[in-house]
């Protein structure tokens, strides 16, 4: 199963696409998408639509994964315009007739990491375990993208306890995820 996951921002939104078979599970593509804060907004989230239309249509995959909307009292800002980049994603998942699924943060910490209260960096640590990336996934962006699409992956395998990933065998350094794309 192929599985696109997203973690919506309008200035960064990070793309992974992780591939299951059974209990392995593989890194396909990682992208960060940008948009220029120097433009109008909706010039911006036409921008950030064709990117994900583009890579949605390419990578095929059953299904989205994208991290449902939380609104901070002290960043309704930031919520407002994650908000936007939500609808954008929403919308490019819809016109290619995609199934889109949501999670909240703590649920995607708690089945990537085994706590709703992991940090970043916990994350990060986690998704390289479970993909067998030779480095932590970079930026935070990719890294939250690929642990969406890794919830829905376990979510859909019925992991009502996940166990934590074998390490890699010695000598078998999986891919690294750095920078804008994989």
């Amino acid at each position: 199963m192929k599985i696109v996951g997203i973690d919506p921002g309008l200035e960064r939104t990070g793309y992974g696409v992780v591939e299951a078979d059974g209990g392995r599970y593989r890194l396909l593509a990682a992208d960060c998408l940008t948009t220029d804060e120097r433009q109008a907004l909706p010039q911006r989230l036409q921008i950030l639509h064709g990117q994900l239309r583009d890579r949605l249509a390419d990578a095929r995959p059953e299904a989205v994964a994208v991290e449902e909307l939380y609104s901070h009292y002290g960043h309704p800002r930031t919520a407002i315009l994650m908000g936007h980049a939500r609808g954008v994603i929403c919308l490019a998942a819809a016109e290619l007739k995609i199934p889109l699924v949501q999670y909240a943060a703590t649920h995607i910490k708690r089945a990537v990491v085994g706590t709703g209260g992991a940090s970043k960096a916990q994350v990060q640590g986690m998704v390289q375990r479970w993909l067998n990336l030779s480095q932590r996934p970079e930026p935070e962006d990719i890294a939250d993208a690929l642990a969406i699409a890794l919830t829905h992956v376990f979510t859909l395998q019925g992991r009502a306890r996940l166990r934590l990933p074998a390490t890699s065998r010695a000598g078998q350094a999986g891919p690294a995820v750095q920078g804008a794309a994989a």
